[in-house]
């Protein structure tokens, strides 16, 4: 994340040439999709506790999107 971080601030200080904007952006967007992968497995890890009326409590599989 840190990486990705650092990269749009480098983007978006246009200080960079061309062909290193380019491959900046190309690595940014390649940790991105790593990024939403990983939440997504987070995603499906993630339960949902209740407590029921009785006071015990029940867990459900996370509501996907």
């Amino acid at each position: 994340m840190k990486e990705l971080e650092g990269i749009v601030r480098a983007l978006e200080s246009g200080s960079a040439d061309l062909d290193k904007a380019i491959a900046d952006y190309q690595r940014g967007n390649a940790l991105k999709e790593h990024c939403l992968s990983k939440l997504s497995e987070a995603k499906l890890k993630v339960e949902q506790i209740s407590v029921r009326a009785d006071g015990s409590a029940t867990t459900t599989e996370f509501a996907h999107e």
